[in-house]
């Protein structure tokens, strides 16, 4: 038995009851062979980040459950053909809780200026990136004349989660493309992190495509 996420996107003209009694049914499917339901979290209806099948707005809902990989197969046949599920996003569950908030450290991070990032430049040179260092500093944000970028003050990003569009937001270009390594300033496992976190949050609608920008 292993630990999956789902998130879906239902209809929004389901409420909370009908969506429970669809969910349930779901459930009872995936967990036919010996699972079981860890957690269900109700964001209710959201707008959409773009479009989906001619809809603007979406009931979400994040559900946690342990089953085993054969029932799988029969749970996501059932989800396509039912036309109420807009979308759906089922993954192997890391850690993340089911609300949209990264898992942050307790400790804060000092605030780093251009001269702390030019020490850290030269010091990446001369050894090279590994998994087990460090994990990222919280999201950076511009700063200084020359529009080099600073690590902001605040706690460390223990478990970025998929959800977390305020997080992830501030790793994303105003195109819509993913910051580099180079310019984020993160380890190399925490930038594949994030690659996977933004990729899934477009596909849920929670984060566009590409920045919209008003004429």
């Amino acid at each position: 038995m292993r630990l999956y996420e789902v998130v879906y996107i239902l209809d929004p003209a389901l409420d909370e009851n009908a969506a429970t009694a669809k969910l349930e049914k779901f459930h009872a499917l995936a967990t036919s062979q010996g699972g079981e339901v860890t957690a269900v979290d109700h964001w209710g209806n959201r707008q959409l980040a773009y479009p989906v099948r001619r809809q603007s707005s979406g009931y979400y809902v994040v559900a946690q459950f342990t089953a085993a990989a054969d029932a799988l197969p029969e749970f996501e046949r059932l989800l396509k053909l039912d036309s109420e599920v807009m979308r759906y996003l089922l993954v192997l569950n890391e850690g993340e809780p089911t609300t949209g908030h990264s898992l942050l450290a307790d400790t804060p991070v000092r605030e780093r200026g251009e001269d702390d990032e030019e020490d850290e430049d030269d010091d990446d040179d001369l050894r090279p990136d590994r998994d087990d260092r460090e994990p990222a500093d919280s999201p950076p944000e511009f700063a200084g004349s020359r529009g080099r970028r600073r690590r902001m003050e605040g706690p460390r990003v223990l478990q970025l989660n998929y959800k977390d569009v305020s997080t992830l937001a501030h790793f994303v270009t105003e195109q819509g493309k993913i910051l580099p390594k180079r310019t984020t300033k993160v380890t190399a496992a925490f930038q594949r992190q994030l690659g996977t976190a933004v990729k899934r949050a477009r596909y849920l609608a929670l984060l566009p495509y590409t920045r919209r920008h008003d004429a």
